[in-house]
């Protein structure tokens, strides 16, 4: 497609592993050759990599797979080139190239009920991320009641794809709304707008006069292309819960769209300013204040200047903060984003809280 995405086949979906099994094997062929070969003497090595990638993802989500990679034996495979930096090498720059994006329409899911379908599925090196119902007011139906209602009804969560955490998030749209869940539970199904807002309401902004499109067409010019998706997945979406509980108890967040929208605008406006801007973001009650935080925080530490002149900017190699620091005054919120932010992190010694100033100045120290 014009977007940079291949256009998948709903015959290469293997059902039972929830792969597109065409762009997941041409993937690992074109990019790790070596690795395949280790195990490809074996005379069942498929099953035994499609096996392995099954009870991984069964019991850490396709998260930690597009993170950290998929070990088969002595094989260690990765699954996703991570979006480069500004200062990235050009190696790096060149393998988030060699990632295959894909879209399939009509994708049939189940095994157990062959015909049912899922009019639009994304994946990513043949793993699924976004399942889609699509919804058309020009027959009567939208995502609020008609599309929302087909995922908490009609789909067959124990089919591979549906499970919890073995996709990204299902969003229910229509030409005017978006909603989206992660956790696909029968009638106990959560949906959340992914909506812009309408003149400080809800909903979409109308389109300008003379402008052809639906109000939803945000999703696939800022939101579901490669680089925003790969983005996302990176440094937004966040399993959250203690290692060793179970997958089913704990939960997946994936931005909704002002979180998403108001990080990248900070993040982007302190690359080409540098240092010593100030911002105010106003959150209403309700709508995910510490995830925002978190996500500002942790994308701030990996904020590169634009280019050499940036305020602040030691050159284009170095990050433009070397520390993060968040002060809030609601003990509430405090333990929350203190949670969010040890959750997020994989290296112990980046965070510190400190509840007096001689604290504060110790842990800068």
């Amino acid at each position: 497609t014009g977007k940079g995405y291949y256009i998948g086949q709903p015959a290469n979906f293997n059902a039972r592993f929830a792969l597109d099994e065409q762009f997941f094997w041409s993937f690992l062929e074109n990019t790790q050759k070596a690795a395949l070969e280790k195990l490809q003497k074996q005379p069942d090595w498929k099953l035994k990599i499609l096996n392995r990638f099954d009870r991984m993802i069964k019991k850490y989500g396709v998260l930690q797979l597009l993170k950290k990679g998929l070990e088969v034996d002595d094989a260690n495979f990765t699954l996703f080139y991570q979006n480069p930096l500004a200062s990235s090498s050009q190696t790096i720059k060149d393998n988030f190239e060699k990632n295959r994006f894909s879209v399939t329409r009509q994708l049939r899911y189940s095994i157990d009920n062959p015909r049912e379908e899922i009019d639009l599925v994304l994946f990513i090196n043949g793993l699924p991320i976004v399942t889609m119902e699509l919804k058309n007011q020009w027959t009567g139906q939208n995502a609020r009641v008609h599309g929302q209602h087909q995922y908490r009804t009609q789909r067959d969560t124990k089919q591979s794809l549906l499970n919890f955490a073995r996709c990204v998030v299902h969003f229910a749209v229509d030409t005017d709304e978006a909603y989206m869940t992660t956790k696909l539970d029968g009638q106990n199904t959560f949906f959340l707008p992914f909506n812009k807002g309408n003149n400080h309401g809800k909903g979409n902004p109308i389109l300008p006069a003379g402008t052809i499109g639906h109000r939803t067409n945000y999703l696939w010019d800022e939101v579901f292309t490669r680089e925003s998706l790969a983005n996302i997945i990176q440094h937004f979406v966040r399993l959250d819960g203690k290692k060793k509980d179970p997958i089913q108890t704990k939960t997946l967040f994936f931005p909704r769209y002002h979180q998403m929208d108001v990080v990248r605008k900070i993040i982007e406006d302190a690359s080409k300013k540098g240092v010593g801007q100030t911002y105010l973001i106003q959150h209403s009650a309700g709508s995910g204040k510490s995830n925002s935080i978190t996500w500002a925080a942790y994308q701030l530490i990996e904020t590169y200047p634009e280019h050499t002149n940036v305020s602040g900017g030691r050159g284009v190699e170095q990050p433009l903060f070397d520390s993060v620091i968040v002060v809030t005054d609601r003990r509430l919120l405090d333990k929350q984003i203190r949670d969010n932010i040890a959750d997020f992190s994989e290296i112990k010694n980046i965070i510190a809280p400190a509840y007096s100033s001689k604290e504060l100045r110790e842990s800068l120290e």
